[in-house]
Parts: structure tokens; sequence; C-alpha cells
């Protein structure tokens, strides 16, 4: 049998220093330095070998993001033990190939069947809880002018732009209501990517003897990418790489922007837990683990399969007491760290939502309703530009004056780019240049409410049509 060593994870890895702009750990030199039980890391080695066959050494360290280093110490020893032999050796030291020995093959397989995880190795979670210690949301720098800015498109009115900025200075939950097309969800995704800074996410985490994958590639976006303060790319991010291109990091973490997560309607109460990848031989990460560091915005609430006060006690709880509870397949529970920003969004009244100890719970009530007639027109406005459509400031006047009044249908930010959107839909089928006129107006709210143009809607109406158009857009 193959000796272990299960030397405990013994500090904090202190952060990179030679690029200011990294939040990458510096590589492990041994295989102590990782934190992982050296039979864990056999066992990754030899079903990786099982499945490629005979493998370069950097074409390991590629796979299994580990250095040389400690692929080299790992490999000795499986050499030593008869797992593995050098099938091929070159002029250099890392121009070496290895493969399983007969007897390791019949090991690898039995390892195999046990757990088929073949990705990066994973960081352990007392590593994992230093570095999202490390890492916690600082309090928002952002000032009212600048935060005044960065939401300018949304055109809300003053008091709901104080409201946002002292949750966001404070860091407190954020509850944002009003009726289905308001842009909840727009501004909940848009304080989402006012996040400053970037954090180390890693691939994995090892748990006992489990492995759970953290990374989600739709969730934690590089430095580089679509959001950020300062636009496409923000101050850190204009001077970082990626770590594949930088030397001197741990490649088992992934530098990214602060997460954002979105949950909607079709949340469940066991989607908040971990989830098993039988063919991949690990757990899926919970969205409160993905959220880490970043904003968790909960939307549609009260819409879930699960009670509203139920779902915000527990990621409210999490949150104040910063670890969340999981668990692993045969009832094992573990804790680990939670340290995220809540915003939750709802089209429901929150006093028949939600009891009074978990209104209690949020920090912030945020109206958000229908825009003023001038904030509407702008809005249009601004849809029309970016959509080249040509526009007619008489066809405004009809559509706001006329079919929204005639209508009793508030003005909503959500409906400039739907009926925008149709405009240029018609024009498109027809072969002709998308323009805003009165007839172009009236066969678009024709085709979102199923409704006449001509006669007014009655009230009885006017909330099955916002319903209607809710179904699109919330």
């Amino acid at each position: 049998m193959l000796s272990l060593d299960s030397s405990p994870y013994s500090a904090p890895v202190p952060l990179a220093d030679a690029d200011p702009a990294c939040v990458l750990p510096p590589p492990p030199r041994s295989l102590r330095d990782t934190g992982l039980p050296q039979q864990f890391v056999v066992e990754l080695v030899a079903r990786a070998l099982l499945l490629a066959g005979k493998t370069h050494l950097p074409v390991l360290t590629t796979r299994l993001h580990l250095p040389i280093t400690v692929l080299r110490e790992v490999l000795d020893f499986m050499v030593a033990e008869h797992v593995a032999e050098v099938a091929w050796r070159g002029e250099s030291d890392i121009d070496i190939q290895y493969q399983l020995t007969a007897g390791g093959k019949q090991r690898a397989s039995g390892w195999m069947e046990r757990c088929r995880y073949t990705g990066p190795a994973p960081v352990t979670l007392e590593a994992y809880r230093a570095m999202v210690e490390r890492q916690s949301l600082p309090a928002s720098a952002l000032e009212a002018d600048e935060l005044g800015a960065e939401l300018a498109d949304q055109l809300l009115a003053p008091g709901v732009l104080q409201m946002l900025g002292a949750a966001m200075h404070a860091g407190r939950t954020m509850l944002l209501y009003g009726p289905s097309g308001s842009g909840k969800s727009t501004l909940a995704r848009k304080l989402g990517a006012l996040q400053q800074g970037m954090v180390a996410v890693p691939h994995a985490l090892l748990v006992g003897q489990d492995v759970v994958q953290v990374y989600d590639p739709q969730v934690h976006l590089p430095p580089h990418g679509p959001h950020g303060l300062h636009g496409p790319l923000g101050p850190q991010a204009r001077h970082s790489r990626p770590a594949s291109e930088r030397r001197g990091v741990d490649t088992r973490w992934v530098q990214c922007q602060r997460p954002v997560v979105a949950l909607g309607a079709d949340v469940t109460a066991d989607m908040l837990d971990l989830q098993a990848d039988t063919p991949n031989g690990c757990y899926r990460a919970a969205p409160q683990l993905k959220a880490n560091n970043g904003l968790l915005i909960v939307d549609d609430l009260g819409r879930q399969r699960i009670a509203a006060t139920e779902l915000l006690n527990r990621f409210a709880q999490a949150q104040e007491l910063r670890r969340s509870q999981l668990t692993l397949a045969g009832g094992y529970h573990f804790e680990a760290p939670c340290r995220m920003r809540l915003v939750f969004a709802t089209s429901l009244a929150p006093d028949t939502l939600l009891d009074a100890p978990a209104l209690r719970r949020v920090g912030y009530k945020i109206p958000v309703g229908a825009l003023g007639a001038a904030g509407y027109r702008a809005l249009f406005r601004q849809q029309c530009l970016a959509a080249g459509v040509l526009y007619d400031d008489a066809a405004l006047r009809y559509l706001v004056d006329e079919l929204h009044a005639g209508s009793a249908l508030p003005l909503l930010a959500a409906y400039p780019h739907e009926i925008v959107g149709r405009i240029v839909d018609f024009a498109g089928f027809n072969g002709t240049p998308p323009r805003l006129t009165i007839a172009a107006l009236d066969q678009a709210w024709t085709s979102m409410f199923a409704c006449s143009t001509s006669a007014p809607v009655d009230d009885d109406l006017a909330l099955p049509l916002i319903g209607q158009l809710a179904q699109h857009i919330v």
C-alpha cells in the first residue's frame, strides 16, 4: 500500500509580489506546500496517465495545474513504488515521458472506480477559507456623482440612487421591488458590474476525499471581460495578463472579476446545495459558493418552488454567519466560507411576500417603479439610436400620450427596448429601413399586447396586459 503524507496546510499562501495586479498565490514548491495528501495526488496522476497513456511531463503539468517540481516528486515516488515508469527520456530534465506499469494500470483502474476526477488539482478547504477572507468585499469607494454617472442610463430617481449608494457603501442586503418590466433585473446586474477589483477563484476544492468544482467560466469572468467599473478594461485589468502567460503563480487558482451569480424563478431547495457530477467524479459548487467575494442576485423572489422567507433567510443567515453549511453524499456536512453581497428582486409587495423577521433582515427596501415621461422619452431615444431606428418626436408623443395614456399602462423601463425591437423586426421582414412612425408603433404595440390600438384598454385589462409583457421581460 502506498504511504500517505497528509501534512496539514500550515499557513495562508501569500499573494504573488511580482505583478501588482495579480491576486494569485505563488506556486507550491513541493507536495507539502500544496496541502494535499500524497495519496490523493498519486491517484490523480495515475488516473490521468491511465486515460492518456504515455505522457510528457509538461503536458501533465498543464493538465493537472501542478508545477513540475511537485509532479516530479510524486512521480519519483510512483516509480519507486512500481506504479509508474519512465517511458522515454530526452536531453533536458523536463523532456521526459511517463507511463503506468502493468501493476500501476491495475491500481489506477481501481482508483478510477472509486473516483473518476482527472481535472485540475484542487486546493484545500483551509486555503480557500483564507483566500476568501483575504478577498472579502471592502466598503464601496463609489461616490454619489460616480454612482449616478454609472447608472445614468437607468434614469433612476435621486432618492433611489441615494438608497442604492448607501446600501452598496455599507455592503447591506437590498430588496428591489416594483412592477414587472421596471428594470429591476437590469439594475441588479449593473450593481454587480460596479464591483471593484479582482479575485482568485480555485478550480476545485478538496473536502475529505471528495472534489468540489468551484470555477465556472460562465460566472467567473477573466479580468479583461465585458464588466467592470471602468469599462471593458478596468484599471487593474489593463496591466494584468492571463495566468497561462504569467510565471510564478499557482495555476490551481484563476484570476477573475468579482463574480455575479443570478438565480431566477426555477430555483429549488436542492439547487442550493452541492450537485453531484457523477461522470466527472466531482461535485458542482452551490450558488453561494460560486458567489463568494462577489454578488448573489435572487430574481423573481416569490416565484421559486421554495418559500420566499425560507430562501431569503437561508442566504441572509449564511451571509451574517460568514459560512454556509453544505452536504456531500452520505450526509457528510461541512462549512464553507460565505462572503458575498445579496440583492433580491421581486414584482410582489414585500409585506405580503415576506414575514416581519425576514423583512428586518433586508437592509434596504428599494422601490423601482415606472419612469416619468421625460425619462421614458430619453430612454426611448437611446434605444432608437442603439438600434439604428430613425427617430421622430411626433411619433414618440403619440406613444406616450395616446397608446400609454389610453391603455393605462405605466411607462416601464422595459417597454422601449421591446417596442423598438419589434419595429426593427417588421422593417427587416419588409426590407425597409426601420423608422419610428405612428403606423410602426401601432404595429409593434398590437404585437406586444394582442389588442386593438384604436380602442382604450379597460382597467380590468391593464394588469393582464402587463402580465403578458412580463413573460418576455422581467
